[in-house]
């Protein structure tokens, strides 16, 4: 099979397409013809080794190379074959899964029980496009509920393209941040009010909100509880990327000034999700019902997966990025 390996940390420029030897599924895997795959921040992180603070965590990606051969945390396919064991799935069920890795390649192994149904209203490029930006929203609007007062800061990028969208299913009004030429998309998504970041600054309103979904970064930890009621919750996912120590930073401040608020603190970490499986069925019941719907920006060949990470790497996309392969 085809597949894109990064064998040292940099630019997209390090990723190349080899031939290698197709994998065969373990005990209580399935071996998954990929069709689509998407691209996100998670994903040239990973490339870069930034910020290089994650290097000397436990679970980071590798410290003086990479631990992660074949990107790709995203997965929408068809079976090819099941390992010893799995009953769920036959050759030919189309699926989708967010196995963190595996995507840039033509065929990749995941554990059964990550394994979902596509949904049957999606094509492929759109199922791609889910997994770890819907799930990551998801996470983060956990507590959220009917009536509450949510902003999203961040809102037209592929997480926040569907955490609006999941807050209002959730029965929240939603105030919704991003730039201007975002604006008209992000409100058709339900957000029922915009705000243009280049010309408001959000934690200057005497409006309140109940929980702030902090995507973007940009005004201070500070400024943010501001923002907040007294027991409302500020979660943060990701935010502008640094070589040595942002967003991982500014997640550690403001989970470290948590004992000392009234505020809750969190950060949505899909990485270490344990409820994959869960999520991506409940997100299933949004999407067949067109409670939520995937944005995607742009589409790339597989063939062009360095091109399409060096676009999500400006951080301009509205919605999500994907990729599909050949025949899909």
């Amino acid at each position: 099979m085809r597949a894109f390996l990064l064998r040292s940390y940099g630019s997209a420029d390090e990723l190349r397409l080899t031939r290698i030897q197709k994998p065969e599924p373990a005990a209580g895997e399935v071996l998954v013809k990929v069709h689509a795959t998407s691209v996100q921040p998670y994903d040239w992180h990973l490339m870069r080794g930034q910020p290089y603070i994650a290097r000397l965590m436990g679970g980071g990606p590798g410290l003086r190379r990479p631990k992660i051969s074949i990107l790709g945390a995203d997965v929408a396919g068809t079976v090819e074959s099941v390992g010893e064991g799995v009953t769920a799935f036959q050759p030919g069920d189309e699926v989708y899964a967010m196995p963190k890795q595996g995507g840039f390649g033509e065929y990749t192994c995941v554990p059964a029980g990550e394994l979902v149904p596509k949904p049957r209203n999606l094509s492929f490029s759109q199922a791609a496009a889910v997994p770890m930006a819907a799930n990551t929203a998801l996470i983060a609007l956990r507590d959220c509920y009917p009536g509450q007062n949510v902003l999203v800061n961040g809102a037209s990028g592929g997480v926040g393209t569907f955490a609006v969208q999941i807050a209002r299913a959730l029965g929240a009004k939603v105030t919704a941040v991003c730039g201007p030429r975002n604006l008209a998309m992000v409100a058709s998504l339900g957000a029922e009010e915009v705000i243009d970041r280049t010309r408001e600054d959000f934690t200057q309103r005497r409006q309140r909100y109940d929980l702030l979904l902090d995507i973007a970064g940009g005004p201070s930890t500070a400024a943010c509880r501001r923002a907040l009621t007294p027991k409302g919750a500020h979660v943060l996912v990701g935010g502008p990327g640094g070589r040595w120590l942002s967003p991982a930073g500014r997640m550690l401040t403001t989970m470290l000034a948590g004992p000392f608020v009234s505020q809750r603190v969190a950060v949505a970490d899909v990485v270490r999700c344990t409820d994959n499986h869960r999520n991506l069925t409940t997100l299933t019941t949004l999407l067949e019902s067109g409670q939520i719907t995937p944005v995607i920006d742009r589409g790339y060949p597989f063939e062009r997966i360095p091109d399409a990470i060096r676009y999500q790497e400006q951080g301009r996309s509205a919605g999500k990025v994907v990729v599909t392969f050949e025949g899909s």
